[in-house]
């Protein structure tokens, strides 16, 4: 290699980790839920130079997982905020409980997540911050319980969402009736079969048509939502509907949601890019 060569790409390299060091800016907001009638957490990344932007963002929300919190990706997942300078977005990390499932519950009125993040939250983002307030600029993904919600948002809200994605998402509920506290949303399935069967996204599918809504699904082959996740894709494919799937070797941890969650955002900035041409 000549020096020239190995200067220029020294320089390059050294411009591309410049950029990746430039601090994002993270705020905390608190928003009035008016379905819930309480005040509620979400984290807002914005670019370094956002200040400084004279055009709207696109904004990609991120869902934590169960048992979780609007801060647990900034603790658990550290360094996956990079991707505001790097993509050129907003992210916002909402609080969906620690057990809602980002549902409607149908039976304790104090846990109506979908209402809040898709006609509440958004809205309160659109007014605060520099956005493309319509669906070619708005994302959602999430992790676990948030992968499954970011799916059933999404599919249940074409008209705020326009892309989605899922990490190890717990995207049909029906054959974990007595885990992570769905009962106490939905209550029991041998109760309530027509509630499960209603509010898993398996049974979501039919809302969607050919391209409607721009899908990436991430799963590890060692996680216990896999078997889901690949009937999920089957789903997909019968309906002709156009989406990603990536699995790889990992189960339901952190390492793997830190590496899946940057391929999410890849997507979404591509996507976003494609909206803007």
């Amino acid at each position: 290699m000549t020096f020239r060569k190995h200067f220029t790409l020294t320089l390059h390299s050294f411009f591309f980790i410049l950029n990746l060091a430039r601090a994002a800016q993270i705020d905390t907001v608190q928003t009035y839920s008016t379905v819930m009638k309480k005040t509620i957490k979400a984290v807002v990344i914005t670019p370094n130079d956002y200040q400084s932007l004279q055009g709207p963002l696109p904004v990609v929300y991120l869902l934590h997982g169960y048992g979780d919190r609007y801060d647990g990706w900034l603790k658990k997942g550290k360094g996956f905020e990079t991707a505001a300078d790097l993509h050129n977005m907003i992210i916002v990390c909402p609080d969906g409980n620690v057990s809602s499932w980002y549902w409607d519950s149908p039976k304790d009125q104090n846990w109506q997540y979908e209402t809040y993040i898709s006609k509440e939250l958004v809205p309160y983002i659109d007014q605060h911050y520099k956005t493309i307030a319509q669906p070619n600029g708005r994302g959602i993904t999430g992790l676990s319980m948030g992968g499954h919600g970011a799916l059933f948002l999404a599919i249940r809200h074409q008209d705020v969402f326009g892309v989605a994605g899922s990490m190890s998402g717990g995207v049909d509920i029906r054959p974990f009736p007595k885990n992570w506290e769905m009962a106490k949303r939905l209550g029991t399935y041998a109760q309530n079969p027509s509630d499960w069967e209603k509010y898993t996204v398996m049974n979501q599918l039919h809302l969607l048509t050919p391209n409607s809504l721009a899908l990436i699904i991430d799963c590890g082959t060692d996680d216990f939502f896999y078997s889901v996740n690949q009937e999920l894709h089957r789903q997909l494919l019968y309906r002709n509907i156009p989406h990603d799937f990536i699995s790889r070797p990992g189960g339901h941890t952190w390492p793997y949601w830190k590496n899946a969650v940057q391929y999410q955002f890849l997507f979404m900035r591509n996507y976003f890019s494609k909206m803007d041409r």
